[in-house]
């Protein structure tokens, strides 16, 4: 077994096992939005979750089906007051194909096969927060991140590429104790064109969301997130504009917080409709961050 397969096992299983109570920062689950704050430094954020989306299209693979995510995972590392450094990915990808179109790049899938699946690619993230917030400016931040091509393209439903991410982060916290938090990115991603050779589309990226705490167990969740194609027409195969917006729910029990979103597309790209589940445990200090 390869240390990455040991990383991704041993989330899981934390995510599981965890049950201890704590006070929670930066409450991002279900949304995919990134928050401007920092986890406190020493601790980890172990996020574990399952997506399902129906009409998923793969325009380089001429696939169509629907998909389900498998241990949709993220872990966050509070390297400081300032800095957070975050794995995210997906352990297991199983699409259910409703149609096969013309594909751009060789598949290894039989002519009649009726599902594919494969590991998720994983992104790397270092995120620092740059301001904090004041009775009327914003906290600000900027994230960083590089995408690994973890995938294989002859599954259809990975591309197998390094792409590079950033953006900045800005937030703001209304009402009586910061009870709506509002927070926004917006940014670059610099995709690598998967049927072009030394070829790549720099897309924009853009994130507003807001979670409304009703009391100490509930908060409402929601978001319009997505990233924007800026070269003509569609851009090339892979790198199309895609959009969502969730709308779920938060609620903590047991020193867990447990989530839950239905999801819909926006752009002809992305999935038509879907729904995410999952639950998020903080760790308290797991080491002492190197003071100067």
């Amino acid at each position: 077994m390869t240390p990455f397969s040991l990383l991704v096992r041993a989330s899981l299983v934390a995510v599981m096992l965890v049950s201890m109570s704590l006070c929670v920062l930066a409450q991002q689950r279900p949304l995919i939005t990134e928050d401007v704050d920092i986890i406190p430094p020493g601790t980890l954020r172990i996020e574990g979750g399952l997506d399902f989306m129906q009409s998923v299209k793969y325009p380089v693979s001429g696939l169509n089906g629907d998909l389900t995510r498998v241990g949709v995972i993220g872990v966050n590392i509070g390297m400081g007051p300032n800095v957070e450094f975050q794995i995210e990915g997906v352990a297991q990808n199983v699409l259910s194909i409703n149609s096969r179109g013309p594909s751009a790049i060789p598949l290894s899938l039989v002519p009649n096969a009726n599902s594919s699946n494969d590991t998720g690619d994983f992104i790397l993230w270092t995120k620092f927060k740059l301001r904090n917030e004041t009775k009327r400016g914003p906290s600000l931040g900027f994230r960083v991140g590089v995408g690994l091509p973890n995938s294989s393209q002859g599954t259809g439903i990975g591309l197998n590429q390094t792409n590079a991410y950033g953006s900045i982060l800005i937030g703001k916290k209304f009402g009586q104790d910061g009870r709506f938090n509002t927070f926004g990115n917006l940014g670059i991603a610099i995709l690598t064109a998967p049927t072009e050779l030394f070829s790549q589309n720099d897309v924009l990226t853009y994130g507003v969301a807001g979670i409304f705490r009703i009391n100490k167990q509930f908060s409402i969740a929601g978001e319009v997130n997505g990233r924007a194609n800026t070269r003509p027409g569609t851009g090339p195969l892979g790198t199309e504009s895609q959009s969502e917006a969730r709308l779920g729910m938060q609620i903590r029990a047991s020193g867990l917080r447990f989530d839950f979103a239905g999801i819909k597309g926006l752009t002809d790209f992305s999935p038509n409709s879907g729904f995410t589940v999952g639950v998020t445990y903080d760790t308290p200090a797991v080491f002492a961050p190197i003071k100067q």
